[in-house]
């Protein structure tokens, strides 16, 4: 297994992972993170043989984050790992390429969220290093 930076090359097996970490994904987003590689961060683990079996992106955001105390922060925004090749290193092997990439734009944390119910996210977040600071619950009153 190896991860290499995402490319246009690789936009067919990347939306297919991206589906099925985020149906709705707006494809559209991958030009625009590539455009903008100080921005934005994409990594694709691949097999031996080349074929995909997972991705993580990531943004460099200047806003606040929770849970960090300096701006930029690197921020995970999806990492996903094909169920068969889970428990076997590659995501903690794609966020370390996410932390690579953090360094090299001049921050000095890496932060992530995942659904209060995602249990799975949880534990894999913790197996490789994260620690949970806060968990949050969202409300909004629509006005018309």
């Amino acid at each position: 297994m190896y991860i290499v930076p995402a490319t246009l090359a690789d936009q067919e097996e990347w939306v297919a992972l991206r589906r099925a970490l985020w149906p709705n994904a707006d494809d559209g987003e991958i030009e625009r993170m590539l455009k903008e590689p100080a921005r934005f961060g994409a990594f694709i683990a691949r097999e031996t043989e080349g074929s995909a079996i997972g991705f993580a992106e990531a943004s460099l955001r200047h806003d606040y984050v929770n849970g960090c105390k300096t701006s930029p922060v690197g921020f995970l925004e999806g990492i996903y790992v094909k169920p068969l090749c889970r428990r076997q290193g590659v995501a903690a092997s794609l966020v370390s390429a996410v932390e690579q990439w953090t360094l090299a734009q001049g921050a000095s944390e890496i932060a992530s969220d995942a659904l209060i119910d995602n249990v799975e996210s949880h534990r894999m977040h913790r197996a490789i290093g994260f620690q949970e600071t806060e968990r949050v619950v969202f409300f909004r009153k629509r006005l018309r």
